[in-house]
């Protein structure tokens, strides 16, 4: 692997916190993009991670360059400042595989480099493929009809992980303005999920918003389960609304796919259409199976068109999809899904 970051300081720890990992290698640190271009010429490594926020090139620009000419994981290092959050929601469009959160001090390097290093080994794993471009589409937004919160309609609930910023940009962008009520997981760090949120509420016709404690879950608006906590469905009467808690990580994931899922099933079985899209793990398979047996119609992405096979494969092997879908065929599928339950 190697370490691009302009911070010495940042390389120096992450070399010798990453080296202490029988299963990495480390062949190099580079201060800039144009240093590391050189090495990954030179030493040809698996796997990199890249810091945004550099002098002479600034990292999204160079991952957009590497993807074209030399497609590989990488996984952005990013500070927690409003700014960083969505450069590095633009460095997970532009092909990084995974996001997590710069170390603020030398005394939490270690924690994130016992992280970091699980997820490098995964990551050097993945297929990694440039980028599609999202076609522009009519993005006006129809105002939400409050009082449809009174009655059960019918609900989406997604999971994703490592490819998930991309796949999920390509599903949701094809999502009609009032297409079915939706709830969403995606693997991320606290504070991502807001900006990741906010980008594709900008390139989508449904309302698209961090979930927050108490929102309702009606046609026209997609929730995002918000990073460091776990959001979960629940029903009053005739209103779907979620709840979103504290609680302990499940499959080392806060918010977890399975908590979601396995809410899905217990307050709206029929009424569901669950998916479960790329990403490293098991988790969701469980939650989706789950679903399946609650009378909810399920899907696995394929492993043609996930980044990492993990997530939807264990979905599949325990019996828990209905269905397997290409990434381009499952908004589809699940607005008509969605819909015809109505």
């Amino acid at each position: 692997m190697l370490i691009v970051d302009d911070s010495a300081v940042v390389r120096q720890l992450l070399t010798r916190e990453l080296g202490k990992d029988p299963g990495l290698t480390i062949v190099g640190a580079a201060p800039d993009p144009f240093v590391a271009r050189d090495m990954i010429v030179e030493l040809e490594p698996d796997v990199l991670t890249l810091d945004v926020e550099m002098p002479r090139m600034d990292g999204i620009t160079f991952l957009r360059k590497l993807m074209v000419h030399r497609p590989m994981p990488v996984i952005v290092l990013s500070s927690l400042t409003q700014e960083g959050t969505r450069s590095a929601i633009e460095a997970l469009e532009a092909g990084a595989v995974e996001v997590l959160s710069k170390p603020s001090s030398a005394y939490s390097v270690g924690e994130v480099a016992q992280v970091l290093a699980a997820k490098l080994r995964s990551a050097a794993l993945a297929r990694v493929q440039p980028p599609t471009t999202v076609p522009a589409r009519n993005t006006t937004k129809r105002p939400l009809n409050q009082s449809m919160a009174a009655t059960t309609d019918k609900i989406i609930a997604l999971g994703a992980s490592t490819g998930g910023v991309q796949a999920l940009t390509e599903v949701l962008t094809q999502f009609p303005v009032n297409a079915p009520g939706t709830v969403i997981v995606q693997h991320m760090p606290a504070r991502f999920t807001a900006s990741f949120a906010q980008r594709l509420d900008s390139v989508c016709q449904p309302e698209i918003k961090e979930a927050a404690d108490g929102d309702s879950v009606i046609p026209g608006r997609v929730l995002i389960a918000p990073g460091g906590f776990h959001t979960v469905l629940r029903r009053s009467g005739a209103r779907y609304f979620v709840q979103v808690k504290d609680g302990p990580e499940v499959h080392h994931q806060k918010p977890a796919v399975d908590i979601l899922f396995n809410s899905v099933a217990k307050y709206a079985g029929a009424n569901a259409v669950g998916a479960i899209l790329t990403g490293m793990g098991a988790d969701g398979a469980e939650g989706l199976l789950a679903m399946r047996k609650a009378g909810a119609q399920t899907i696995a992405q394929d492993e043609k068109s996930s980044v990492v096979f993990g997530m939807p494969m264990e979905a599949i092997k325990c019996g828990a999809a209905e269905m397997i879908l290409p990434l381009r065929e499952i908004a589809g599928a699940v607005v008509r899904l969605g819909q015809s339950l109505a």
